[in-house]
């Protein structure tokens, strides 16, 4: 297992993440401010090129350079932000994530399955 290439594949995830977050912030921001900016933000946004933020931005900056500048400063704000507790929290989720699997593939495995007996004797009534 080549740590270094899951870190770094799981650093771009995070960025892609952070600018589809950061997307949404700026489209709700000018909800307020610039209703028809955000209509369009959001349009641009809903092709499906958010998946991959690098790719996204270099078509936002082809389309509307100041909204892909927007983007990358909210972007960058919100990864200062998360930063702090991301590393732990996501140990704990996985964690907490891992150990409820356990226990309910331990459930699954150990439960017993007793026949109802009433349904497999026929009852006296019946037979007359």
């Amino acid at each position: 297992m080549d740590i270094k290439n899951v870190a770094k594949a799981t650093s771009r995830v995070m960025a892609s993440y952070l600018t589809y977050q950061a997307v949404k912030v700026v489209t709700n921001q000018l909800r307020e401010t610039n209703p028809g900016e955000a209509v369009w933000l959001s349009g641009f946004s809903s092709t499906g090129k958010i998946q991959d933020g690098e790719a996204y931005l270099d078509e936002l900056f082809q389309a509307k350079p100041e909204m892909a500048f927007r983007v990358m400063t909210v972007r960058e704000h919100l990864a200062q932000e998360v930063s702090d507790f991301l590393p732990e929290m996501v140990r704990s989720n996985i964690q907490q994530s891992n150990m409820e699997h356990r226990r309910q593939y331990l459930e699954r495995v150990t439960q017993l399955n007793i026949p109802d007996s009433s349904s497999d004797t026929e009852s006296p009534a019946d037979s007359d």
